[in-house]
């Protein structure tokens, strides 16, 4: 095989979609691009393959795992490497012929017009935060009549604006002379992204930390800004079409499958702009107000500290997170566990924290899987019920391969919203029933007559829940509001209430008065109730119980149905299936079949007695009183909203 390389056949295949003279043209033109990062790097391999024959190349960082997401070049060979040399590289391999000149430094004033001279074109590179750079060789650009392109990756897509020589320079359309870091930066997302496309998809805002100079990106929409940069490129080098100059801009987002050709005369001046400009502040506002404070904490370095930080993932009641830490050493640890008895209605005799502590352990053991360990549980006879203590011992093991249910501990979320009604199938249900075995089974309550019954009986006990002020206590103290993540409690819009709800839910639960009167006069439990409760109950494939198949009467009885339900809802996740816990039932039941008062609400109890009477009704015998886990399960979307967890350096004792 002949290793030459000859430039017309490496790229005789852009022939036809260009002429021959085209190319030759295309070979002869140089090209200077201002950061080679997550855009950059693959504007400068694209427009290498397209056969131009020189770049100048500028930037001063090295490459991070942060970088691999997106970065053409970033890889484990080339961590710490500077980008302007591995990008050259790659380029090189490509054509060695390149006339090739590096920056190492980046751009400044004192050397943007080294960078820009001899150049046909500008390709805007630099990292979306780099104001300054930006205006600087922008300017310089439309001093030197020099064409400049900026393809801005958005979400799952990318936005366009040309800035030729004669037309609007950067400085008039964008406006970002005298304002501060952070309108500058809301200044050139807005001019960049009228259309503002991929707004409706982004999932979680606290990610765009402005002050931190962070944001989201994806793969996707870097190589459609270098798709798109080079079709502009190769257009303004070949006088070959119409180019469009700002202020008019091209906006495509392949998510939304949705193209726009924005136009805003007067660039940031524009009355749309200015409104936008507005509303985009208090956005920004209101982020800074809601966002989860990153984690500073380093990443675990050794295999006990990577499985204690996935084994805080486990599932807990309100996300109260009954569970610290005590590293004895490299392979042994403490779980000084708690439960919430004392303030919790729903926590009886510690039963449901036990349950949350049995999968912290089933998540360790999985978790200890991913290190080719196995974890050994010891739970100290003589510490007092409601502060277990265990000792864990992590031991080699032999078995190949890590749990297949790995992957899913941070997956894992409750999904409170409706889900698809479509039924389980056979394969499904096989896979969560041996899921939750030996010593437990699944009973599951399904079909539409079914799930209606059901929907009924849980929309009487969220009366129960919604009007005992025990619960209000708790409610109270679990919600985190204007959240959409909580690191230990529960977001308000994971509730599953719409926003007008919510609103009214947050007034009314500043005062129990409140509540009490919404109750007793204006039927303050169904709206909560319908949307909470009976919607959810009747939207889902099924509902299930696990079951013991002895009865529950210790502390390791709760443990071990607490990894039976960690496994299951592990599996839901694995399988693509979303859940709900549905628990009231079961505590409820409790407190009746005991005898024992939990509310100073008279009516309380008697209505939690007939309950118990119509849900031995629907279940078969026994299957209350067994009962570890309810909930609900079904297809669905996963939650935008949820419980994060504490930090490890709070975990740990």
């Amino acid at each position: 095989m002949d290793h030459r390389f000859d430039y017309w056949t490496a790229f005789s295949r852009n022939v036809g979609w260009v002429t021959e003279t085209e190319q030759a043209l295309l070979r002869a033109r140089r090209i200077a691009i201002a950061g080679v990062g997550g855009v950059g790097g693959s504007h400068l391999l694209t427009l290498t393959r397209l056969g131009i024959g020189g770049f100048h190349i500028a930037d001063l960082d090295t490459f991070e795992l942060a970088n691999f997401n997106r970065q053409a070049g970033a890889s484990l060979r080339h961590l710490g490497c500077p980008k302007v040399d591995v990008l050259a590289e790659l380029a090189l391999d490509i054509n060695p012929e390149l006339d090739l000149r590096r920056f190492p430094q980046g751009v400044g004033a004192d050397n943007v017009d080294e960078f820009l001279d001899g150049v046909d074109l500008y390709i805007d590179g630099l990292d979306f935060f780099a104001v300054e750079a930006r205006r600087l060789v922008f300017a310089r650009c439309a001093e030197r009549g020099i064409p400049a392109v900026t393809a801005a990756p958005l979400g799952m897509g990318v936005a366009l604006l040309n800035f030729l020589p004669g037309r609007m320079t950067f400085e008039e359309y964008f406006r970002l002379e005298g304002q501060s870091e952070d309108e500058q930066l809301l200044r050139f997302l807005l001019g960049l992204s009228p259309a503002m496309l991929q707004r409706a998809y982004l999932v979680d805002p606290s990610r765009v930390d402005l002050a931190a100079h962070k944001g989201p990106s994806t793969p996707m929409a870097c190589e459609l800004c270098a798709g798109m940069a080079a079709t502009h490129a190769l257009k303004i080098l070949l006088r070959r079409g119409k180019v469009p100059a700002a202020p008019w801009g091209l906006h495509f987002d392949a998510y939304r499958n949705r193209f726009r050709k924005t136009w805003r005369p007067g660039g940031n001046r524009h009355p749309l702009q200015r409104l936008a400009l507005k509303v985009a502040r208090r956005q920004l506002l209101s982020c800074k107000a809601a966002a989860v404070p990153a984690e500073d904490e380093a990443p675990p370095s050794n295999s006990l500290d990577r499985i204690l930080d996935l084994a805080r993932w486990a599932p807990s009641g309100d996300n109260t997170q009954p569970w610290r830490f005590e590293v004895i050493d490299d392979r042994q640890f403490v779980i000084h566990a708690h439960d919430t008895r004392d303030w919790c209605v729903y926590d009886l005799d510690g039963h449901a924290s036990q349950i949350a502590i049995g999968a912290l352990l089933e998540t360790i053991a999985i978790a200890a899987s991913g290190e080719g360990l196995r974890a050994v549980f010891e739970r100290k006879e003589d510490a007092p019920e409601h502060r277990p203590l265990i000792r864990v011992i992590l031991e080699p093991d032999d078995s190949p391969q890590p749990d297949v249910l790995l992957p899913f501990v941070r997956v894992r979320s409750t999904q409170r919203r409706p889900l698809s009604t479509r039924s389980l199938t056979t394969q499904e249900k096989d896979r969560l029933e041996a899921a939750v075995a030996p010593g437990f089974r699944v009973v599951w309550l399904e079909g539409t007559r079914t799930k209606w019954r059901v929907a009924r009986l849980l929309s009487r006990n969220a009366k129960i829940r919604l009007t005992i002020p025990e619960a209000y206590e708790v409610h109270r103290r679990i919600i985190e509001w204007d959240a959409q993540f909580s690191r230990d409690r529960i977001p308000d819009q994971a509730v599953g209430m719409n926003p007008l709800g919510l609103r009214l839910m947050r007034w009314a639960m500043a005062r129990w008065e409140r509540v009490r009167r919404l109750n007793r006069y204006a039927g303050g439990t169904w709206l909560p109730r319908i949307e909470l409760d009976f919607l959810p109950a009747v939207g889902c494939a099924a509902h299930f119980l696990i079951v013991s198949d002895g009865p529950l009467r210790s502390v390791d009885d709760y443990l071990a149905g607490g990894r039976a339900v960690q496994r299951f809802w592990l599996t839901a996740t694995a399988l693509g299936l979303q859940l709900q816990p549905e628990m009231t039932p079961l505590i409820f039941s409790r407190y009746v079949r005991e005898a024992r008062p939990f509310s100073r609400d008279d009516s309380a109890e008697p209505e939690a007695r007939r309950l118990v009477d119509a849900w031995n009704r629907l279940l078969p015998p026994g299957v209350l009183e067994a009962a570890v886990f309810m909930g609900r399960i079904g297809e669905g979307r996963i939650a935008k909203s949820r419980s994060l967890r504490l930090p490890m350096s709070t975990l740990n004792t």
